[in-house]
């Protein structure tokens, strides 16, 4: 083997052939560079055949078979004439020796140096350099001892022979961050440099040995049985049961079970019968009819069953709070299937929900799954469930005993009623909804006429089934009228999209403003919720025809039936300019006070004070019991 100069200029380009050319000439050489750089922890076996996976890696790709490929080479060597294809090459598996040598972490992505090689493999076979005597096991052990760096520039100085400004630029160039340090802890090592040539660091003259044959047997064993168990799996997964197509939009099936089968299967899907209400000691989602035109496309509700199971990551899934939004406990109930707009929509009850499944017509992709929990739901809350949204419009399917619809803007109690046209099937016209409407100009809400003649009125706030609004006391709420509302409906806009089940208005005080300045109200606006948690207060001041919120709470008693007590506070500025502390209780306080003031003889008080004064107001019963107010 012909010797390399021991220091080439790194100035100039080399090209593919020149590369490979060193790397044929001086193969035994650059193997050894790397054994020695690489980290001894590795094992010497590990460390023979990564120093070999170096080294054959280090020779550039070209870009096709026969055509060279021309490379810049680094400057800043050691300024010394020599094969400028070696140096290219003995920079290239001092890189790589490097890289490899550092740990790996979480967070950073590993480089191919520092994986195991790919090639060269051995199997059942240990291989490493012949064992040298004393003198050579102490310098590994002091070569053990130093960092990569460190290594690198011991064995460019004594094995290739470089001045200490020689092994700064290769250093340099190979990425080292301080080479003068990597210098200086190699000085460390005592100047064994003819050891370097020992048969002990020769990754090219090996002795072989038998890996631990007992352990290759119980591998052997263990790798067995795991191959057994993955084909015993694959072909329980392989066994058929639809399959991806047949399911649209859903994601590969799980493991199946008989229940769960019996879920997925349009066949198996419950329907009302037709009159089935009006017999019924319920009326509820229970006794809704299958309605609409495509109840008997099984391809379309095999999918819509499918995608409630298993929804694929293209599918959008919303649910309203505290709803579940797994897969079906056994058979549903259809309610509807059709076409609406420009989707295929499907709508499905389990007890406990009402799902709505909807594609597009002209495909899967896009597919919506919509959760809304329902359960213990009335007649007033079962009367209308949405079909379609579009462009700031909603459609509903009307419940069956609903013999009228009509739309109603709260805050237009004067108007009349619009008739709202329903197709054969029950599906209203579109609307404006002011469900993501952003600015409070009106307030449509539906006011559906039941069998009885009994007018109610529902709000959509953003969810399947739209809130049913009330009026009076909490202990014993009545239908609402568009007047109850028309001074309160904006303050709906804090219940949308909460699972609300129904909104109660209560007006729970009148006052007399000071300085002949008219009546005022005080109103208590309650949203419950299907799941119970998560209600909302709001306490109300209106005059003048304008309503002001003066209080709110979350998951409050307040205002219920279980605590029909409320007591608010507001500061308020005369027409003359004066400003009041006013606060309003509902019947059963029988004093108010400012904090630190006179107590008031009766449910409200209005007192002077100053625009930015702070204080409080507390009430209390005949009883003596406080009374906060709502906070």
């Amino acid at each position: 083997m012909k010797s390399p100069s021991p220091s080439q200029d790194l100035s100039g380009v080399v090209d593919v052939e020149q590369a490979e050319a060193a790397l044929v000439e001086h193969y035994p050489r650059l193997v050894r560079l790397a054994y020695l750089v690489l980290p001894p922890s590795l094992g010497r076996n590990r460390r023979v055949l990564t120093a070999h996976a170096l080294t054959q890696r280090a020779l550039p790709r070209s870009r096709r078979s026969g055509e060279s490929e021309v490379i810049p080479v680094q400057r800043g060597g050691d300024g010394r004439s020599g094969d400028p294809g070696y140096a290219y090459m003995r920079l290239r598996v001092i890189g790589t020796a490097l890289d490899a040598g550092l740990p790996l972490r979480w967070r950073a992505w590993p480089k191919r140096s520092q994986l195991p090689p790919l090639l060269p493999q051995v199997w059942g076979l240990r291989l490493f350099p012949r064992s040298g005597g004393a003198d050579e096991l102490a310098l590994d052990q002091g070569l053990s001892a130093l960092s990569g760096p460190a290594r690198a520039a011991y064995v460019l100085r004594g094995l290739e022979r470089l001045t200490d400004s020689d092994v700064r630029n290769v250093l340099a160039a190979t990425g080292v961050e301080d080479p003068a340090a990597a210098l200086a802890e190699a000085d460390g090592v005592g100047a064994s440099y003819k050891l370097l040539q020992s048969p002990e660091f020769d990754p090219c003259s090996l002795q072989a040995r038998p890996t631990d044959l007992m352990r290759r047997r119980q591998h052997m064993k263990a790798a067995g049985v795991a191959l057994a168990a993955a084909l015993v799996c694959g072909a329980l997964l392989g066994l058929p049961g639809g399959g991806w197509n047949p399911d649209g939009a859903a994601a590969p099936p799980y493991a199946k079970n008989p229940a769960g089968q019996a879920a997925l299967d349009p066949g198996q899907l419950t329907r009302a019968a037709p009159a089935a209400w009006k017999q019924s000691a319920r009326t509820d989602f229970s006794v809704w009819p299958a309605r609409g035109g495509l109840v008997g496309d099984e391809a379309l509700l095999r999918r819509a069953l499918a995608v409630w199971a298993r929804p694929g990551e293209s599918v959008q899934v919303s649910a309203t709070p505290g709803t579940a939004a797994g897969a079906p406990p056994g058979p549903a109930q259809l309610l509807f299937a059709g076409e609406v707009d420009a989707a295929r929509v499907v709508l499905l009850y389990d007890g406990l929900r009402v799902v709505r499944y909807a594609e597009p017509k002209d495909g899967t992709s896009g597919a919506a799954l919509d959760f809304a929990r329902v359960d213990g739901a009335t007649s007033a809350e079962a009367g209308a469930v949405v079909v379609n949204r579009v462009d700031g419009n909603v459609r509903y399917l009307t419940a069956p005993w609903v013999g009228g619809v009509s739309l109603r803007d709260l805050l237009k109690p004067g108007a009349g009623a619009t008739p709202v046209k329903r197709d054969g099937d029950g599906v209203t016209a579109p609307f404006a909804s002011p469900a993501q409407a952003r600015a409070c100009t009106s307030w449509n809400t539906l006011q559906l006429r039941d069998d009885a003649g009994v007018n109610r009125l529902s709000s959509d706030l953003g969810e399947l089934v739209p809130a049913h609004l009330t009026a009076g006391r909490p202990q014993a709420p009545r239908e609402a009228t568009a007047a109850d509302w028309s001074g309160t409906a904006c303050s709906l806009t804090a219940a949308r999209s909460n699972g609300v089940r129904s909104v109660n208005s209560w007006q729970y005080a009148r006052q007399v403003l000071p300085e002949a300045n008219g009546p005022a109200a005080w109103l208590c606006t309650r949203a419950d919720t299907w799941r119970g948690p998560g209600s909302r207060v709001l306490a109300q001041f209106k005059a003048a025809g304008a309503a002001a919120v003066a209080a709110k709470a979350e998951d409050s008693a307040a205002c219920g039936p279980r605590k029909p007590l409320v007591l608010a506070g507001v500061r308020w500025k005369s027409r003359g300019g004066n400003w009041y502390l006013l606060g309003g209780g509902s019947r059963g306080v029988v004093s108010v006070a400012m904090s630190g003031g006179v107590p008031s003889t009766g449910n409200t008080l209005a007192v002077p004070t100053k625009r930015d004064a702070r204080t409080g107001l507390t009430g209390r019963l005949a009883d003596g019991t406080k009374v906060p107010t709502l906070r």
